[in-house]
């Protein structure tokens, strides 16, 4: 039987590479997000593949779609939270906090709300896995990022908390901390539609992880025996030595 895995922000960027490798490795994916195209169009791509995928437009920020998706599973084996995002960049002094309520609540409260309902089904699977996808601002912060660091910090502890609380039950919870990643819809979302501001985020930069990158390190962690957990890893581009430092061409 292929295990069941459930990852949210299916419809692009990391988590729609997540479904698609882990549908390669022979999972049976079920992909959670607000746009049903985005996540037509990912689960058409698994099928051709000869993988198998169900959709399902929800937004994890409401409970109770959360809760009555999570009622039409079965069984669950792997949970990935992957929704979120960064919404501005100003500094705090001028930070709107209208952004950081969005932020928290689609980073933290979504994985809260999505773990919390699939929990019961994960330690039933007998060998459960929670991912947590996080960010490397869940352990340092910069300017202008205060918001989006507050957030991960945020996911950050769940995940950390989570995995305490499981300690004696058939879960792991994994946590991943990527650095700079450029995907389609990130840094454009953060600049709220800017596409030059966005494009100069990665302007420089020799090849910055892509979202497959991240995808195969989920898709290796989860893979491990079960007695082995992935606690919290940490993956950058070789040009990014730390939020703050990154190697930038001249050219």
């Amino acid at each position: 039987m292929r295990p069941v895995s459930v990852i949210t922000g299916a419809g692009s960027g990391i988590g729609a590479a997540t479904a698609l490798d882990l549908a390669k490795a022979g999972h049976h994916v079920v992909l959670v997000g607000r746009r049903k195209e985005r996540l037509t169009a990912v689960a058409e791509q698994i099928h051709q593949a000869g993988g198998t995928a169900d959709t399902a437009a929800v937004d994890v920020t409401d409970r109770s779609a959360v809760e009555a998706f999570a009622a039409t599973l079965e069984r669950c084996d792997v949970l990935v939270n992957n929704a979120g995002g960064a919404f501005g960049t100003e500094i705090i002094g001028a930070a709107d906090p209208t952004d950081w309520r969005a932020m928290y609540e689609v980073n933290v409260l979504g994985s809260l709300q999505v773990t919390q309902s699939l929990l019961p089904k994960l330690i039933a699977s007998g060998n459960g896995t929670v991912v947590v996808v996080s960010s490397t601002a869940a352990f340092t912060t910069y300017e202008g990022g205060g918001g989006y660091s507050a957030a991960k910090h945020g996911q950050h502890a769940l995940a950390g908390a989570l995995r305490l609380e499981l300690c004696g039950q058939p879960v792991r919870v994994i946590e991943i901390a990527p650095g700079m990643v450029h995907t389609e819809e990130f840094s454009r979302n953060r600049y709220r539609g800017d596409q030059g501001k966005a494009d100069a985020v990665y302007a420089g930069v020799d090849q910055p992880l892509l979202a497959q990158d991240i995808a195969e390190l989920i898709t290796f962690a989860v893979g491990r025996p079960a007695h082995v957990n992935v606690d919290f890893l940490v993956v950058r581009p070789r040009a990014q030595a730390a939020q703050h430092k990154v190697h930038r061409s001249q050219t």
